[in-house]
């Protein structure tokens, strides 16, 4: 079993930049991903990178603004927000697949996720 930690989330105005951090134990993962859930909306794929970090993808909504990475040593994966928007505001999860799983936009192909951070954008 994937326990899956998140953090970084927080208050910001409109145009500022939040860094939010997904802390893996147990097994090691294949694809992670970020999604968000929004109060009334369904959660939405945000940016996943792949097993070994090469592959990354975007929703077209943040592309640009938003940058995620992994640190395979350290067990983490990390997504940078950049000018941030009002419509930003959301719980944003992370998730993984299990191990040598790829880079899906679907939330269903995710195994593991963790309990969510609140990202408020202030206008």
């Amino acid at each position: 079993q994937v326990q899956l930690v998140e953090s970084g989330g927080g208050l910001v105005q409109a145009g500022g930049s939040l860094r939010l951090s997904c802390a893996a134990s147990g097994r090691s993962t294949g694809a992670m991903g970020w999604f968000r859930q929004a109060p009334g909306k369904e959660r939405e794929f945000v940016a996943a990178i792949s097993g070994d970090g090469f592959f990354t993808r975007y929703a077209d909504s943040v592309k640009g603004r938003a940058t995620i990475s992994r640190d395979s040593a350290k067990n983490m994966v990390n997504l940078q927000m950049n000018s941030l928007k009002p419509e930003d505001t959301a719980v944003y999860y992370c998730a993984g697949r299990r191990n040598f799983g790829t880079i899906s936009h679907a939330h269903r192909d995710y195994d593991y996720w963790g309990q969510g951070t609140q990202v408020t954008v202030s206008s």
